[in-house]
């Protein structure tokens, strides 16, 4: 289903200026390399993320705070134009300002997360999106329980890293059931995924990680398990 932006007076702004400052940094060389490396999931401008995130500060320079339907217009139209820097622009943008956005917002965030999918905006949007709105809200975590089983493999990994930032606060007992549900999937990136949302809650408990993958051993694959122990 294709979402049509809102109308937004901010988000006219942001994007004219965007297409503009972007446009003069564009390095067809390095445009070209970062295709490659990012498998041809979208052309690319071939600027660097220092010198694209300077710009961006320039590009939203004495504008107001949006709101939330000005996040929507600015992340969906960003994600309608061909380039792969004015998505990353998009997420940095709802990152910044993920405080803003209501629990209504999710829908759209897995409108992006499944449309021109790849780990460098999925990731993103994944911990700090999703993961945002279900912190300020735990009722959406019943929203994840549906994303795990999705048959959308980039869905499915949402659900498995949302709660990558969030240490203590982890909910081990969902963690673990995700990491159980998924685990003979045959995608290297949701087996990925598993061992990494693991390695990371180890950092807060490693007995418990410890455990988990000692018990599950023979359900987990390799990798979610090199993953999972590297730091143990």
């Amino acid at each position: 289903m294709t979402l049509v932006p809102p109308p937004s007076a901010l988000a006219d702004t942001v994007v004219a200026r965007l297409t503009a400052g972007y446009a003069t940094a564009a390095d067809p060389v390095r445009a070209e390399r970062a295709a490659a490396y990012m498998k041809g999931v979208a052309p690319f401008l071939g600027i660097p993320t220092p010198e694209r995130r300077a710009l961006s500060r320039k590009v939203l320079a004495s504008l107001p705070h949006p709101d939330e339907t000005d996040c929507a217009a600015i992340a969906l139209r960003c994600w309608e134009l061909p380039e792969r820097e004015y998505q990353y622009f998009a997420v940095d943008y709802l990152r910044r300002h993920v405080g803003r956005l209501s629990s209504g917002f999710l829908p759209l965030v897995r409108h992006l997360v499944s449309t021109a999918s790849w780990w460098d905006t999925v990731d993103l949007l994944a911990a700090h999106l999703a993961g945002g709105l279900v912190a300020a809200d735990r009722s959406l975590a019943k929203e994840m329980d549906d994303w795990i089983d999705d048959e959308n493999l980039w869905i499915a990994r949402t659900a498995l890293l949302h709660q990558l930032t969030y240490k203590e606060a982890t909910d081990s007992e969902r963690l673990f059931g995700y990491c159980r549900r998924q685990s003979g999937h045959p995608d290297f990136f949701i087996r990925k995924a598993i061992g990494w949302c693991l390695r990371e809650y180890a950092k807060t408990d490693p007995a418990a990680v410890q455990d988990f993958v000692g018990a599950s051993r023979d359900r987990l694959s390799p990798l979610s398990v090199r993953e999972a122990v590297k730091n143990l």
